[in-house]
């Protein structure tokens, strides 16, 4: 394709979900998708745990992570295309304290009506097989160890299959007219002035300048607009040209661990918490480590997002740290749930979240021709939908996005200098 309209640097969810609600909304434009790896969503995107939910105070999250999650529901149910969504719901396993600490906010958000189910710590003994007294046990003691007095269940909640979701965009984006060029690296993205004079070296510091494409590997695609969607690989192009996106790369890591014992596969298929017939995704005390019922491989994936002393660090291809399960998630875990005593993970991998450094909500701005859409800070996936049709009013130069439902949103909410957010009040 040649001079495209724009060009979007990420086939991840976010680049291909903004690349087909751009083309939605002007489908005469030409676009252009390109990837330095050989197919879309083989990133950060398909190292995500996969998670959503509908359950957060702040509107912002809510109305980002709702209206992504009802288009989601609306495909798999209108067109027969099966994204595996499987509502197994969210338990936050919390002390008391934490409970009482934001029994408040959750009052509120019920008469709001987000739905939610509290269990006592009996309930979850008996179903779970879940330790709750762990501050009876000295080790755990030493280690800070929080007793679980409450079990906050959110029945909104699941896991999706990304890479059926990403293969729809890019699929949808196709139908549509639009482009992709993977094994494409971009190298750089060019500018120069909006009205060039010919002169060798500009745009020099008295001529007006803007994004016209990107020099890659393949060679020069100019370009009316400049879609930056690649994830934690954002400020490594930004930061040349002098703009600051206020996202950094930082390291996540998954481990997952079979149900191959029994007392492991009674935890998997716990049927007391949802119509899926599994366990919930669960989320324990602080450190906050995560249990992921993986039931299509009859395992377990277990994670945690470490944050003091975790660098920010780009790598292109992270890998995952034996010790950081073995010393770390493991000793925690098999504290909570004796089931897990013993056992090592048959797989593990890596990723990198894309972290919004101002308050850890999404990033959508225009600068100089240049679109940025970053920052999910480990909820790409959930607000994936809602944050590409907020970037594709952004390119159409309008100042309302219309998200799924008919649910407006402004656009400039998400930008850096009109930026309005509101912050998230459930700390859990």
């Amino acid at each position: 394709m040649a001079n495209p309209d724009v060009v979007i640097i990420g086939a991840g969810i976010l680049g291909l979900a903004t690349a087909y609600h751009i083309k939605r909304m002007r489908p005469r434009d030409e676009v252009l998708v390109v990837d330095m790896l050989s197919g879309p969503g083989q990133g950060n995107t398909a190292k995500s745990a996969a998670m959503f939910r509908s359950f957060f105070s702040s509107k912002t999250n809510l109305t980002l992570a709702d209206t992504s999650i009802e288009f989601y529901k609306h495909v798999q149910e209108e067109y027969n295309l099966d994204f595996k969504m499987r509502w197994v719901g969210y338990l936050f396993l919390l002390n008391e304290n934490d409970y009482k600490r934001n029994k408040e906010i959750l009052e509120e958000m019920d008469r709001r009506g987000l739905k939610y189910v509290v269990y006592d710590s009996d309930y979850l003994s008996k179903n779970l097989n879940l330790n709750t007294k762990v501050s009876e046990d000295e080790e755990a003691r030493l280690m800070g160890l929080l007793d679980v007095d409450v079990g906050l269940f959110v029945p909104k909640a699941g896991s999706i299959d990304v890479d059926l979701v990403v293969k729809f965009y890019e699929r949808e984006f196709l139908k549509l007219g639009g482009k992709a060029q993977y094994n494409t690296k971009v190298k750089r993205i060019l500018i120069e002035p909006r009205n060039p004079l010919g002169i060798p070296g500009e745009p020099y510091v008295w001529q007006d300048a803007r994004a016209s494409g990107v020099e890659t590997d393949k060679g020069v695609i100019k370009a009316g607009k400049v879609v930056v969607a690649a994830g934690a690989w954002v400020s490594s192009l930004l930061d040349p040209l002098g703009v600051d996106c206020h996202v950094k790369p930082k390291k996540r890591q998954i481990f997952s661990v079979k149900a191959d014992k029994e007392e492991l596969k009674k935890l998997l298929w716990c049927k007391a918490f949802n119509p899926e017939g599994c366990m919930p995704f669960i989320i324990l005390p602080k450190p906050h480590i995560y249990i992921k019922p993986a039931v299509e491989e009859e395992a377990f994936w277990l994670g945690c997002a470490d944050e003091f002393g975790r660098a920010f660090k780009l790598e292109d291809e992270p890998l995952p740290e034996e010790n950081f399960y073995k010393y770390g998630i493991y000793q925690v875990v098999v504290k909570y749930f004796p089931q897990f005593e013993g056992c090592s993970p048959y797989s593990s991998w890596a990723g990198l979240y894309a972290i919004n450094t101002i308050d850890e909500q999404p990033i959508v701005f225009e600068e100089n021709d240049i679109i940025v859409v970053s920052g999910a800070s480990g909820s790409g996936v959930m607000k994936a939908d809602a944050l590409g049709r907020i970037a594709a009013a952004l390119y159409a130069e309008e100042e309302y996005a219309e998200l799924y439902g008919g649910v407006k949103f402004k656009v400039s909410d998400l930008g850096i200098k009109e930026r309005k957010v509101e912050p998230e009040r459930l700390v859990l």
